[in-house]
């Protein structure tokens, strides 16, 4: 039996050169591990990340106790409305190991939704804090942050006992964002998700949910990414008791559930967040400039202290025990992985992953953090957000790897939108496209996306708006012919049937996009006046019969149907069954299907010759020039083609009329017909 170790050097032979560092990253991850345990071999991980049973508020049977970790803390008091906010008549006790503790006798000491806080006396002062393991955080009208109490007499009841994510079925994900989530120009709640949304993504055929800006943070604009409070649910939207009535439905319509999960970085923050928490500037991060995020103002976590670990893999269980979710999207890994956070570097060379600069503590958290989700859901969905491409990234541990079980396949959409910005129709590369689509790592999974939330962002635009521009404001009408729209909403559907078909082991789609989406996303700032006109989704566009808008969200519904109906995300690479640059031509097969694109913008092929694998009769299943798309119906869907020989040049193959900017996917016609009935 070969050594694991070398189970990615020989799925990468690229890599032998590097075998002392892999080798250095698989032992390291066993030694921190087992240094984690103090040794012993029995223990697991669920049980080393207990952070949160035992941290926080905890009612008893005659009281409650809360316990808190500030081992450079002189002193703590827990102050609050159970005691007038009395700063000091409530003194917790030094238990060791930095812990401390208080006992509070009745019931009712800590009444529910009463606000607390707790003192820390340092050497710098005394500071009201918000509690580490705190679960829920309310802002007064003050915009003061306190932690809530959340024991409500009639607890939660779960509903979900009969799901489970389905380990081999591909993630379509919704991508979603609860507060913009709504039409109206404020913040949107959980109910109003699970009421509104939620049956929108299971009418369309999406399969997982991917929410963002969960996780307790002060600034709306953030997007969720300057996390205060890493155990409360934001409480703009709701309760917590709310977003577990999201997922619970969310699981019984079959959905699965994934968390954006922020561990690259934290708010800096004090009041809110954990910064300085107890007095120290490194109790959880870097000591010094290290400490602090040059881009993005933040801090920045010291994974190598256990105590760290240990609150970043409580925080993990937490989430996946209290609320059900499924798995994670892990933001910010590069910025997490290299010492410089991978800032203006190109990552073009195998020695930039393998160097003084990469930070092999972040790397063996990650290695920790995979395997405890995996230990506590073996079906849990992790994708690393990871722009460098770092080798292992999918891999499990033992052959080298990091165990996550996708990365996002984020230049997809920077070429799109590049191409889009930089060249004219006709001047497309097919075969950059195509080697985008397909460009993974070897035995690597990856979430294909034709955008998500990053690009919209405010100084971006949404591909429908970069394509349309200022006539989407008054060409989106059914019944007023308009040249620059019919571009727009042709490519559109090309762009998203290419990414799904060739892009990924799984798809990506940021809420409203697959209806073209128009504009950008911009939350309310100072510099826009604090209005929420960009922070919200106009459901109503795709609603309206008289718009454009509804053809591309039928078009998405009915490709999503297909990808679904014959598995070709479960298809492996796609199969290139040819490309021409100057004719704009690319066409690619997978599970079955063959995909055909012309993204000429005036040459119609009649005929396009397109190679078969299958000697059998075909048929189109899916075309983006039907009328019901906003096509031109020109492309017959009834019409039986029957292979035959070519010249030894072409070899087997079939003849189909394309016209410019229109795509297809043709399917042999006998388990077509088989899986229809």
């Amino acid at each position: 039996m070969a050594n694991p170790i070398l189970k990615i050097i020989e799925m990468n032979p690229e890599l032998s050169r590097f075998s002392g560092d892999l080798n250095y990253r698989l032992s390291h991850f066993y030694e921190r591990k087992a240094a984690l345990f103090d040794g012993d071999a029995e223990k697991t991980l669920w049980e080393f990340s207990g952070g949160a049973q035992y941290y926080g508020f905890h009612p008893t049977e005659t009281g409650w106790i809360y316990r808190e970790w500030a081992p450079g803390a002189k002193a703590l008091f827990l102050t609050g409305d159970f005691n007038g906010w009395d700063r000091t008549s409530h003194p917790l006790k030094s238990i060791g190991n930095g812990n401390w503790e208080i006992t509070l006798e009745g019931k009712d000491a800590l009444p529910h939704l009463s606000n607390v806080k707790v003192v820390v006396e340092s050497d710098h002062g005394r500071e009201d804090r918000i509690p580490l393991y705190a679960t829920y955080v309310t802002e007064d009208e003050s915009h003061n942050f306190s932690a809530t109490i959340w024991n409500p007499a009639e607890k939660f009841k779960w509903g979900d006992q009969c799901f489970s994510v389905r380990k081999n079925t591909p993630p379509l994900i919704y991508e979603s964002h609860i507060g913009m989530a709504t039409e109206e120009e404020r913040v949107g709640t959980y109910r109003e998700f699970e009421e509104k949304v939620l049956p929108r993504v299971k009418r369309n055929g999406y399969n997982t949910i991917q929410l963002m800006a969960i996780m307790e943070h002060p600034y709306y604009g953030s997007f969720g990414y300057q996390v205060s409070n890493f155990f409360a649910p934001s409480s703009r939207f709701g309760t917590p008791d709310d977003l577990r009535s999201l997922i619970n439905t969310a699981h019984k319509m079959g959905i699965s559930v994934l968390l954006d999960l922020v561990h690259s970085h934290a708010v800096k923050n004090t009041a809110e967040g954990i910064s300085n928490f107890d007095g120290r500037d490194d109790q959880f991060f870097k000591e010094g400039g290290a400490g602090y995020h040059p881009a993005w103002d933040s801090r920045v976590f010291d994974y190598g202290k256990n105590g760290v670990v240990h609150f970043l893999l409580s925080n993990i269980r937490y989430w996946m025990e209290s609320f059900h979710f499924d798995g994670f999207r892990f933001d910010g890994i590069t910025s997490m992985i290299y010492l410089d956070h991978g800032l203006g570097t190109n990552f073009m060379f195998a020695d930039q992953y393998f160097s003084m600069n990469t930070d092999i503590e972040a790397v063996t958290y990650l290695q920790l953090a995979t395997s405890l989700i995996h230990e506590i859901n073996p079906a849990a969905i992790c994708i690393a957000e990871d722009m460098s491409a770092m080798p292992g990234m999918c891999l499990p541990i033992e052959w080298g790897g990091i165990g996550f079980d996708y990365r996002l396949s984020m230049g997809i959409p920077d070429f799109y939108i590049k191409t889009i910005k930089e060249k004219q129709d006709g001047e497309w590369e097919m075969s950059r496209l195509y080697w985008e689509l397909i460009a993974r790592r070897p035995g690597e999974k990856v979430i294909g996306y034709a955008e998500s939330h990053d690009q919209a962002l405010v100084g971006d635009k949404t591909i429908m708006f970069r394509l349309a521009d200022k006539e989407m404001y008054y060409g989106m009408d059914r019944e007023h012919p308009n040249l620059i729209i019919d571009r727009a909403v042709a490519l559109h559907k090309m762009i998203r049937l290419a990414t799904i078909g060739a892009g990924g082991d799984g798809y990506l789609n940021f809420m409203g996009n697959e209806f073209g989406h128009p504009e950008w996303i911009d939350f309310p700032r100072e510099g826009n006046g604090w209005s929420y006109h960009h922070a919200r989704r106009q459901w109503s566009l795709a609603d309206n019969p008289d718009l454009k808008f509804q053809y591309l969200g039928d078009f998405d519904k009915a490709m999503i149907d297909l990808i679904r109906e014959f598995d070709v995300l479960s298809g492996g690479m796609a199969n290139c069954l040819r490309q021409h640059e100057e004719d704009q031509i690319l066409i690619f097969e997978k599970m079955g299907c063959i995909f055909a694109f012309n993204f000429h913008p005036t040459k119609t092929q009649n005929p396009l010759f397109i190679p078969v694998p299958e000697v059998t009769d075909y048929r189109v299943i899916l075309s983006t020039d039907a009328k019901e798309f906003g096509g031109y119906e020109n492309i017959d869907t009834n019409v039986v083609y029957h292979p035959w020989s070519f010249s030894d040049q072409y070899g087997r193959g079939i003849q189909v009329y394309m016209p410019p900017r229109t795509a297809i996917v043709l399917h042999p016609c006998t388990n077509y017909d088989v899986l229809r009935r």
